[in-house]
This record gives C-alpha cells, structure tokens and sequence, in this order.
C-alpha cells in the first residue's frame, strides 16, 4: 500500500490494534512507568464531569477512570478486539461502547467533554483539521476537551515508512508485521496549531508525554 494513502493506513491500523489488543495494556504499563501517575492526576484536576465522549477508547483504561467522574460515557472505538477487553474491564451501565471508525462516524448527541488518551498521535496530518472540526460537532456550546499522548523521544525509535506521513512498521510479539499512523508533535507547536483552529489549550508534559485540555476560544 502507497504510504501516501491515509485511508488506507486508517484501515491497517485497526487491524494492528485488533491483533494487537492482547498485548496492548502490558505495553503501556510498562511504557507510562512513573508518569503514570503525573496523568492521572491532571485528569482529576480538570475533573471530566456531565456526559463525556471518548474517542478511541482501546481497552478501556481512560473509560475506567472517566466514568468516576463523568454522569455518562460514550466510548468509541474502530477496534472490535479492543472493544472486548473494555466491556469487560468497564461494566457500569453508565458507559454506552460503540464500534466505530471515528473519520467516518456521525455523533447522535452533543456532550460536555470530548477525551481521548494516545490517539491524536494517530491521526494522519491530513486528517488533522477535519477531526478537530468533528470534536468542535460533538460538544456542547461551552463544552470541553482533554486529551492526552505522547511526543518525540529517543528511547522509543520509530521504524518509519514514511515520516512526512507519519507511517511507522510496527511488529507484534507473534513476529507479525504492521502498519500504523504515529504523528509526533511537539506540544508548543501542537498548541499553536490548535489556536489557528480556534482552540484555546493548555498543554503540559511528564518525561515523553504530554497531556492538554481547554475548549473553542470565544
């Protein structure tokens, strides 16, 4: 498949996640270590209360922490493997999961907070400015978003297809190979970009991560 064809890579990479669904929650254990808990505690800082959209919620770890505080979740996610683990890890019947391919879905609703945790490094940069318009869809009039991921770093060297792009190959533990969509922002150049788009954010970083919240500016 040509690396410049985001949809499909969009399609590669839930079937990456499909198969890699099993692996997934070891991996990030490991890979947020000490700063796992620096993130947690800006999630309760900005405090994610009344109904609450996750996009791309995987297996369901940011679910399970949103709906302590949130009324309601939505959590959506192109991944059926994923979808499973998080059924299972998130029972409340306060949490609706839905299976969807977010670049093609329509919301049904408006919420309060839109969230989502390692996903917008997998957003394609063409597909960057028309996902942030389907956010600005899904809140309400003074609705908010907070979201959550990680930056450029030595430690984790991407095998790029296609950098420009943001393809990376990517192999599983069963020595299978995949593709993926991995966009590496840098988060002063991330919050300005945002601000062109009409986002006020702010934007703050443990070791390689980088989490941000904020809402449409007036």
């Amino acid at each position: 498949m040509a690396a410049g064809d985001p949809e499909g890579h969009i399609v590669e990479q839930i079937a990456y996640y499909d198969a890699r669904a099993g692996e997934y929650d070891e991996d990030m254990q490991t890979a947020l270590g000490e700063h796992r808990g620096t993130l947690d505690e800006e999630l309760r800082r900005f405090s994610p209360s009344g109904s609450v959209l996750e996009i791309a919620c995987g297996s369901g770890a940011l679910t399970e922490q949103l709906v302590r505080y949130a009324e309601e979740v939505t959590a959506l996610d192109g991944s059926r493997e994923m979808l499973d683990i998080a059924r299972r890890r998130v029972t409340s019947p306060r949490v609706r999961f839905v299976q969807a391919d977010v670049f093609s879905w329509d919301p049904d609703r408006s919420y309060d907070v839109v969230a989502f945790a390692f996903w917008l490094s997998h957003v394609p940069p063409s597909h960057f400015k028309p996902f942030w318009e389907l956010v600005d869809r899904c809140l309400v009039r003074d609705g908010r978003v907070f979201f959550r991921d990680e930056g450029p770093q030595e430690s984790w060297p991407e095998d790029w297809v296609d950098e420009e792009t943001g393809v990376v190959r990517r192999h599983l533990r069963d020595g299978s190979e995949h593709r993926a969509i991995k966009v590496l922002w840098d988060v002063e150049e991330l919050r300005s970009r945002l601000w062109e788009l009409g986002w006020a954010i702010e934007v703050g970083t443990s070791g390689p991560f980088y989490w941000g919240h904020g809402a449409r500016r007036a």
